[in-house]
């Protein structure tokens, strides 16, 4: 008998199962059409491309590393079609689209690959690849618009106590991401589960549990329409159906992964009431991830009248490197709250100097600066809210009249503060004479691209400003501007040269709507 044809023969229970990796992979694909098709009927050909160059990279990356490493080709398994795809759809319109190519390289080759491949990654790829460019690229990654405009999420809204349209989130028509119709993603989740792509245990106990925890501390109770605003936006629900349940991240046994669930569904909605991050389904997601070992390791079903032996106790089985790491992590996180507690009042009296130097740069002729009556009430009405809808995120912090040395008014200085810049919120002082003519421009919070957006800080930038007397300006993306209305853009940086300009055009707006 040839040793080819021997059969392995073991005890059952043995399991029957036409799925594999290919079909698993391209089943999730299919579940992820009806939200990805919407996605692209809604925010058109820039959601498209988004899609496209993220799985692209993806693929790519895979391919080149497997050439390099000298491994078996796998890219034909669509786990990183599947990865490039989760992650395009986690993103706003209008991204740049070096973004989801930097992250889709990122999610393969770092969490991936560097990990031994697909089976050995401790996180998901495509989340661990979205929270990169969400602490990497904060604000271009919560541009969120709609047709190209740019505009608050449903969740923002209701927060602020506007009106939500459900139709609208469900449908997948309302503001926010690529991915974020929830009828799509539901028809998708329910068909993974039908097909056996998925258990129901995660996602039944994710959302169950973020239900409970929203209704209990949310602030309004158990009203149907707050709760479904949160079920229908911000991600719960890709996170529930698709990111929790991966495989290679998530328990083994039906018990651990309802831990696993409500574990992920508590983090979120705590996450969303009390923090700030952008996306708290992702971040409670991966920390989740961190449980599995643990989830894994201790709660494992017994066989029928087993007893297992009794053994004389060795102490904690938590490993002891884990229990000093969790205490250098609580020690850290003591010792920085408490400088913060003690800081807090110098670094506010700190800021508060630099934004008078700031003042007494753009307006050389002021002695002393003042509260004005109708500015003062104008920035109080808006309460926090963004500005205008011409000018993008634009937030009015403060203004004051300048008097020069003779009590006389010398003019203006509007504190402004724009939510659009490529790396982060970008806020300046805008000095206007009292004819209206611009004294200056100056920059108390700028933190972009070095030799790109950071040049903004630059007097021959910021200088084109100064001695202008226009309603406003418009900005130039060509160069060589001829007119008193026209800024040259930065070369590269026309994100962050468009903020600039819309934050001074909403200064020269609130000095002229509040003044005379």
């Amino acid at each position: 008998m040839r040793m080819s044809k021997l059969y392995n023969v073991s005890s059952s229970p043995h399991v029957r199962s036409k799925l594999n990796t290919e079909n698993v992979m391209f089943a999730v694909i299919l579940a992820l059409l009806p939200t990805t098709v919407i996605g692209v009927r809604v925010h058109g050909m820039s959601a498209l491309i988004t899609i496209l160059a993220s799985i692209a990279a993806a693929v790519l990356t895979e391919f080149v590393f497997d050439k390099i490493t000298h491994k078996p080709n796998t890219i034909r398994d669509f786990s990183a079609v599947v990865t490039g795809l989760l992650l395009a759809l986690c993103m706003p319109e209008g991204t740049p689209v070096a973004l989801p190519i930097l992250g889709s390289v990122f999610a393969i080759l770092v969490v991936k690959n560097l990990f031994g491949g697909l089976g050995k990654n401790f996180m998901n790829p495509a989340l661990a690849g979205r929270c990169f460019l969400l602490i990497s690229f904060g604000t271009a990654m919560t541009n969120y618009q709609l047709d190209a405009v740019s505009a608050a999420t449903p969740l923002a809204d209701l927060a602020a106590g506007s009106r939500v349209d459900i139709a609208s989130m469900i449908l997948g028509t309302s503001n926010g991401v690529i991915g974020s119709s929830a009828l799509g993603l539901l028809i998708g989740g329910l068909f993974l589960w039908c097909i056996g792509g998925i258990t129901i245990e995660i996602p039944a106990a994710a959302i169950a549990s973020f239900t409970l925890v929203m209704a209990l501390f949310g602030g309004q109770g158990a009203d149907p329409l707050f709760l479904l605003t949160h079920i229908c936006g911000g991600g719960i629900l890709m996170g529930a159906f698709f990111m929790a349940t991966d495989p290679v991240t998530s328990p083994v046994t039906s018990s651990g992964q309802i831990v696993f669930g409500i574990i992920v569904g508590v983090l979120s909605a705590l996450f969303r009431i009390k923090g700030s991050a952008a996306d708290s389904v992702s971040y409670a997601i991966i920390i989740s991830n961190m449980f599995v070992p643990l989830i894994d390791q201790h709660i494992v079903p017994k066989p029928f009248g087993h007893r297992a032996p009794k053994e004389k106790s060795s102490g904690s089985k938590i490993p002891k490197s884990a229990l000093v790491l969790c205490a250098i992590t609580l020690l850290a996180g003591l010792a920085l709250s408490g400088i913060f507690a003690m800081t807090k009042d110098t670094i506010a009296e700190q800021k508060a100097a630099a934004a008078a130097e700031s003042y007494k740069a753009v307006l050389p002729e002021a002695d002393t600066f003042k509260a004005n009556e109708a500015m003062d009430g104008a920035i109080e009405a808006l309460a926090g809210e963004n500005y205008g809808t011409d000018f993008g995120k634009i937030t009015i912090n403060e203004a004051f009249e300048a008097l020069d040395a003779s009590g006389n008014t010398a003019g203006y200085v509007v504190s402004v503060t724009s939510g659009d810049g490529f790396d982060g919120n970008i806020t300046l002082a805008v000095g206007i004479l009292a004819d209206g003519t611009i004294s200056g421009i100056d920059f108390t919070e700028l933190h972009e691209t070095a030799g790109m957006g950071m040049r903004c800080g630059e007097d021959e930038w910021k200088g084109q400003f100064t001695g202008r007397n226009v309603p406003s300006f418009t900005l130039n993306k060509a160069g060589g501007s001829t007119s008193d209305e026209e800024i040259d853009s930065i070369s590269g940086a026309s994100v962050t040269s468009g903020a600039v300009v819309n934050a001074v055009n909403a200064a020269l707006d609130f000095y002229a709507s509040n003044v005379n």
